[in-house]
């Protein structure tokens, strides 16, 4: 009997140590993305992008000697399933940083999972300002609130000669600061701010909406929405005969797919982005977008999605970097090494300044901004 339960012993600790060391093969990095729902389009080229990042990763090498391993989940575009995904990642998978969740409500809403479970998350896209600003010190955002995106464009609405704007925004966390953020900045400046239009994120048809500005004195408007929505505006846009300047924000439009769709209704439409795929040699590190287009075009995929794609591999990168630059894949280094790291983004250096209230701040980087336009059915810089 003592044999037999030496042996039971024996092979339960050889089990135990083995299956300890198979799951410590890899370091994982959680990623909590709309694949499915409105937003399945980007959340997918995010996706996409962070794969990219994570195969050139464990091309080198890897982290600490392992592979990277993305465990990637659906998030359906719902705030609800996003804080869900969270902590499914954080508690069965036992991920110690995570990626997400593209829209602001999205990460508005896995932000007190991050709390509960003391865990860090890179934010690739959100740019809500309550991202940052409520203290939320497990939060490290490289994407522009709208705060900074509207700070950048600042500097150029002289030259745009504004006068009076309208705005017409997804009726979300994300829209609502946009239209608020920008409003401050442009009576900041002078420029009268006109009506406030919103449409929930699942409209089809924003006619009402467009009829409504069409017949105020303003002579831009202001567009805030994901880009199968941005495509609806402006084909209903110019079947009203809407002449109106219109500018969107966000950096995440993916202009080549909105003239693809919208053809000729896109002419003269001007959009904040920031990353450059159509201009290497402008963008902060020439080398590395001049990979990632090629990565991205070999793996087949419409080079439209680069001006989201690159948020996933850029955030990838920066949470393997603090993993690293950590020496351990647990999330209290991970989040403490988060704000050492200094590393060349696709759109700028990926460096975290502190956000929020003192002892809660958050990490926000600053990257690049830019202001492209559509002529003719082709990108260019606009020249102001």
């Amino acid at each position: 009997m003592k044999r037999a339960f030496r042996s039971i012993s024996a092979i339960a600790l050889a089990a135990a140590v083995f299956g300890g060391a198979a799951e410590a093969q890899t370091i994982k990095i959680g990623v909590n993305e709309p694949l499915t729902g409105a937003f399945a389009a980007s959340g997918t080229y995010v996706v996409n992008g962070a794969k990219i990042a994570a195969d050139e990763i464990n091309a080198k090498g890897g982290i600490l000697g392992k592979k990277l391993e993305l465990v990637i989940e659906d998030n359906k575009s719902n705030p609800t399933e996003a804080a869900a995904v969270a902590e499914k990642l954080i508690t069965s998978d036992k991920v110690p940083v995570l990626m997400g969740a593209w829209g602001s409500s999205l990460t508005l809403a896995v932000m007190p999972k991050l709390m509960e479970y003391e865990t860090p998350m890179v934010v690739e896209t959100s740019s809500s300002g309550k991202i940052t600003t409520t203290g939320n010190p497990y939060i490290f955002r490289i994407s522009p609130p709208s705060a900074i995106e509207a700070a950048a464009f600042k500097g150029i609405v002289d030259k745009l000669e504004l006068k009076k704007v309208d705005f017409l925004v997804i009726n979300n966390d994300w829209g609502r600061g946009t239209a608020e953020d920008f409003s401050k900045m442009m009576k900041e400046k002078g420029i009268t701010v006109g009506s406030v239009e919103t449409m929930d994120q699942g409209a089809q048809d924003m006619s009402a909406q467009l009829s409504k500005l069409k017949g105020t004195d303003s002579e831009t408007i202001i567009v805030t929405t994901a880009v199968d929505q941005l495509t609806l505006i402006f084909k209903q846009a110019a079947a009203l005969g809407l002449k109106k300047r219109i500018i969107t924000t966000g950096g995440s439009q993916n202009p080549d797919q909105i003239i693809a769709q919208a053809g000729a209704a896109a002419n003269g439409t001007m959009h904040l982005t920031t990353f450059l795929p159509w201009f290497p040699d402008k963008t902060p590190n020439p080398e590395a977008t001049n990979y990632f287009i090629a990565e991205w075009k070999k793996r087949g995929f419409d080079f439209a999605g680069c001006t989201e794609s690159f948020r996933g591999y850029d955030g990838i990168r920066t949470a393997a970097a603090a993993i690293e630059k950590a020496g351990k894949a647990e999330p209290a280094a991970i989040k403490a090494a988060l704000w050492d790291i200094n590393i060349k983004g696709l759109n700028g250096d990926i460096v975290f300044r502190k956000a929020g209230p003192e002892g809660k701040e958050s990490g926000q980087s600053q990257p690049n901004v830019y202001l492209i336009e559509i002529t003719d059915g082709k990108i260019g810089m606009k020249t102001l």
